[in-house]
């Protein structure tokens, strides 16, 4: 008989969608990134994303949050860019440390390689091992997500010196797989007022750079303060010779949630399946369609007051630094058919000219923060919502800042503070954690401070525990994103407790307070680990959902 001959079942390759940038920073490219994964996820494949900043800084933990926006923290403990909460929050999944790499990651990885002679005794160049390094990378992230399409984002705009050699490897990635390999260029249309006119120029100097390295994109997506007209299409579409169908308008929009939607419009999701040769494998965005039709049609609002200090740039205001938190709570909105209305409230201000500001919100954010400066008008703020019974959500330095409100007001500890503010207060009641002592007088800043996806024990018959339990019913743990180098100090614990503080959440063994409350209140809740970083518009967290809900409950 025969051999029976069995079929070798064929190999499906990666299918990889490089987006850049043209005319100027800040168009969305993050959010086109996210808006594309979360169509094509929805057409019925495995997507993942991956944010490349072209900074000679490891990571994103050391910037300056005016100058970059905020740090986003990973599950497994990476201080990214702000973009990777984009990615987490649009694909309602994960995004891991090997999806995230600056200039000095890779130049890093290439040094010590090259210190442990992993490269043979070669002479090592910029060109070609640095492109063969971010390569492998972005290999290495498809074998960590099992990604059938993987977007990557090249962060800055086309024409930076910065950006060429992570260019340099996307070529040579779409000249050694050209069937298997897309390129986005998101530009900017702008319509000066004086003209009156949509201009194309500006996003055809930006392609004519793009081909300068080597690069023709496959689609260019026009950003402007309106919608795209077929003459603009048509233009951009002969002088960067690109068919018109793939020529995407992408006008300004009141919520980024809208954006795939949108994109939608144009068939976008359909047309980068038939450039890979793929096909639709179900139905498009109907759960994305019912939550964005929540947003559009909550009648009920809500004001909300956010108390920080990363907002002023130069005469600007940088709502970025905070940019999680701003998610997190629309998402507690569409669980409440609500729409938050946020403000933002400078803690300098409140230091000179006192909390009347305050009376106007119907609940108050304290978010995360670093240092001195503008923390005595944060504790006057959780002093107002203590008093006044104003609903108060505490954030990591929010928590910090209300233990030591409780402390000087209730407890009459005088000059508490934090050993990060005053390192010789007579009441360390926020002191630095065990270990970080060293790495301070070693000056080893980044990348050393707690980090990632920590268990938080919820204690039970807290109003802590009653926000968990809408969600997880009884679930007495869940996984929650940490940044901070100091902590409660366990010697004020009793002292506090006695006096009504209410530890609401701790680590499994009881030791790391990791959430307080206080009693005969609509809502006081501070948290030492970050809330907003898991919130995502299909899956919002419960405690910004049981916030809003408080907030809406006593505005009636």
């Amino acid at each position: 008989m025969p051999k029976k001959t069995t079929k070798k079942k064929e190999k499906k390759n990666t299918k990889y969608i490089f987006v850049v940038g043209g005319v100027m920073s800040g168009v969305g490219k993050g959010v086109t990134v996210a808006s594309i994964g979360r169509i094509l996820q929805s057409m019925g494949y495995n997507l993942s994303a991956i944010k490349v900043d072209p900074y000679i800084n490891v990571d994103a933990g050391t910037m300056n949050p005016v100058e970059h926006g905020e740090v986003f923290v990973t599950e497994d403990g990476d201080e990214t860019d702000q973009d990777i909460g984009n990615y987490e929050r649009f694909l309602n999944k994960n995004i891991y440390r090997e999806n995230y790499m600056t200039t000095g990651r890779v130049y890093q990885t290439v040094i010590q390689k090259e210190r442990n002679l992993k490269y043979g005794g070669k002479c090592v160049e910029v060109v070609p091992h640095i492109p063969m390094e971010i390569r492998d990378r972005i290999k290495k992230a498809v074998e960590k997500t099992k990604a059938e399409i993987m977007i990557i984002e090249i962060g800055g705009t086309v024409g930076e010196y910065q950006n060429l050699l992570f260019l340099e490897a996307a070529r040579m990635m779409k000249l050694y797989d050209p069937k298997n390999v897309l390129f986005v260029m998101v530009s900017y249309l702008p319509i000066p007022a004086k003209v009156g006119e949509m201009k194309t120029k500006p996003t055809q100097y930006a392609i004519r750079t793009l081909n300068s390295a080597g690069i023709q994109p496959d689609f260019i997506i026009g950003r402007s303060r309106v919608a795209m007209d077929d003459a603009r299409r048509k233009k951009i579409a002969i002088n960067c010779n690109i068919n018109k169908e793939d020529v995407i308008s992408a006008p300004d929009i009141d919520s980024i949630y809208d954006v795939p939607i949108n994109f939608e419009k144009d068939n976008f999701g359909e047309r980068i399946l038939s450039k890979f040769n793929l096909r639709r494998k179900k139905k498009d965005l109907v759960d994305w369609r019912k939550m964005v039709n929540i947003v559009k049609n909550s009648k009920k609002e809500v004001s909300i007051g956010i108390v920080g200090k990363y907002f002023a740039t130069g005469d600007f205001c940088l709502a970025d630094s905070y940019i999680s938190v701003i998610e997190a709570l629309k998402h507690g909105g569409i669980a409440n058919k609500a729409k938050p209305n946020l403000h933002w409230v400078d803690t300098e201000k409140i230091e000179k000219e006192g909390t009347a500001c305050l009376a106007k919100y119907d609940g108050i954010i304290v978010p995360q923060g670093w240092g001195n400066r503008g923390s005595e008008g944060k504790i006057k703020t959780i002093k107002y919502c203590r008093e006044k019974k104003k609903p108060y959500f505490g954030l990591c330095y929010g928590m910090q800042m209300a233990v030591i409100e409780f402390a000087r007001n209730v407890c009459d500890l005088k000059n508490a503070n934090s050993e990060e503010i005053n390192s010789k207060t007579p009441y360390p009641v926020i002191h630095i954690m065990p270990g970080q002592k060293a790495l301070l007088a070693k000056k080893q800043y980044g990348g050393t401070i707690r980090l990632g996806g920590w268990p938080c024990k919820i204690i039970k018959g807290t109003r802590l525990a009653s926000a968990y339990a809408k969600k997880f019913k009884n679930k007495s743990t869940v996984l929650e994103r940490h940044r901070h180098r100091y902590e409660f100090n366990n010697a004020f614990r009793e002292q506090l407790e006695n006096k009504g503080l209410i530890i609401a959440g701790t680590s499994p063994d009881g030791k790391t307070v990791e959430a307080i409350e206080i009693k005969d209140h609509p809502f006081f809740i501070g948290t030492q680990f970050h809330p907003e970083y898991i919130s995502r518009p299909l899956d919002p967290h419960p405690l910004f959902v049981e916030f809003v809900r408080v907030c809406l409950g006593l505005k009636k």
